[in-house]
């Protein structure tokens, strides 16, 4: 039995949090696509396939050893409506998934020119750069489902639904 490589531990653990977006995705209120309490802002529906921009723009560089805003990946072309979101981001994430899966096995201590110039390791653009960031992402696209009237999934417990579910099922187990 081979032990994993910090690729595979990196992939695992991103793999899960790509279905809670998924899980979050599914639960944004349907109507509320262009949603927008900051004019400025992203819209709920425009966060929302950031997170698709994320997988994708930064694994195809690491796949491609350069990072460049001229560079389009595959099937990033973003839905214009809420239920289209899920299943996207679905089929970007698993190509990006097959990209990381397919790096070399130094591949975590090889550095590469990120878009802003920095020279950075593998290691700190899949942690902080990809799945960091999209950690950020998701918790902004949380409170923005909520401010849209919607109820997201708990994240990393439960919910404040998912919450009170629990305790009233604990009360009725008990009786």
């Amino acid at each position: 039995m081979t032990r994993p490589t910090e690729v595979d531990m990196f992939c695992d653990i991103w793999h899960a949090q790509a279905e809670k977006t998924i899980a979050l995705m599914e639960r944004l209120p349907a109507d509320q696509y262009d949603f927008r309490p900051d004019p400025g802002g992203r819209s709920l529906g425009e966060l929302a396939w950031h997170l698709s921009e994320i997988d994708a723009c930064l694994t195809f560089g690491i796949a491609e050893g350069r990072f460049s805003f001229a560079d389009e990946p595959p099937d990033l072309k973003r839905p214009r409506e809420i239920a289209l979101l899920a299943p996207g981001y679905r089929k970007v994430h698993e190509a990006a998934l097959a990209r990381v899966r397919a790096l070399p096995g130094d591949a975590m201590t090889r550095s590469a020119t990120f878009f802003d110039g920095r020279v950075l390791p593998m290691r700190e653009i899949l942690w902080g750069q990809l799945l960091y960031h999209l950690i950020h992402h998701r918790g902004q696209l949380v409170l923005l489902c909520r401010q849209a009237g919607g109820v997201p999934p708990g994240m990393f417990g439960p919910n404040r639904e998912e919450m009170q579910a629990m305790m009233k099922q604990m009360e009725g187990g008990s009786s």
